[in-house]
């Protein structure tokens, strides 16, 4: 009873009591995190306004196959000129949202280790980020927008040195859930790097073309006619991506789709 007292006396019965965010720890007032769902999968459960706001998902504004952003989040999902005049190795991309603010401060603790516990939340991000992509995306461009339910999910790979400095591969814990969920095979031998590259993030856009050229090596006896789900945690200029599905196109995947949280 003393330590109750105690507590008591240094916080209201709120604060004491009430359910804490999952995200920031900060108490969530009554009926906030209760909410119906103003879209598919979203807002997530155990999160507070604050947070619910900072994580939204991005709507509109967006290239349905490579995820390149618009100025105006509003506007329907419409190819850019790059995919309307390249192609992509991919068909799709989908993503949570941007990767800047309060998602990008997540995926960094949690990358690195000094959070592990924001992998849950980062977790149910990915997972809601497929079932919005299949639910929601409309615009001229709708038929080419959509991922096909995979036949197998393929996380991108770290190079066994790096896995054994960090001692876990983001991309493939963030997958996970949502292959559990849905009941498909996740393969993390289906794709190998093959070359321990510089970290991309050091690197500028034509460099890090350059830098993953050739980095990664796909069993063709895993997704020879299969449909891919290629996940990762981050998606910014798109070459490691770009690589990865050429080369598992290269061992006779029928189709390859990317899944990310942050574009």
């Amino acid at each position: 009873m003393a330590v109750v007292r105690r507590l008591l006396a240094a916080a209201s019965w709120r604060e004491v009591f009430l359910r804490r965010c999952r995200v920031c720890g900060d108490p969530i007032p009554p009926g906030a995190a209760g909410a119906a769902l103003a879209t598919a999968g979203w807002p997530p459960r155990g999160v507070c306004p604050a947070c619910v706001a900072a994580l939204a998902p991005r709507q509109g504004g967006f290239c349905p196959r490579c995820g390149a952003m618009e100025a105006d989040p509003a506007a329907d999902p419409c190819l850019c000129a790059a995919c309307l005049i390249e192609g992509r190795p991919f068909a799709v991309v989908a993503f949570h949202a941007a990767y800047g603010g309060l998602l990008r401060d997540l995926i960094v603790a949690y990358k690195f280790g000094r959070h592990p516990e924001h992998g849950a939340v980062l977790r149910e991000l990915l997972l809601l980020a497929y079932v919005r992509a299949r639910a929601d995306r409309g615009g001229p461009d709708a038929d080419t927008a959509v991922p096909a339910e995979p036949d197998v999910v393929v996380p991108v790979p770290l190079h066994p040195a790096r896995l054994a400095w960090r001692g876990f591969n983001q991309s493939l814990e963030l997958a996970r859930p949502l292959a559990r969920t849905h009941g498909w095979r996740i393969d993390a031998r289906a794709l190998a790097r093959i070359r321990d590259t510089r970290p991309q993030s050091t690197l500028s856009g034509r460099l890090r073309r350059e830098n993953i050229q050739g980095a990664f090596a796909a069993d063709a006896s895993r997704v020879r006619g299969r449909r891919v789900l290629l996940t990762d945690d981050v998606m910014t200029t798109g070459a490691t991506v770009e690589t990865a599905a050429k080369a598992l196109l290269s061992a006779g995947a029928r189709r390859v789709d990317v899944l990310v949280l942050a574009r």
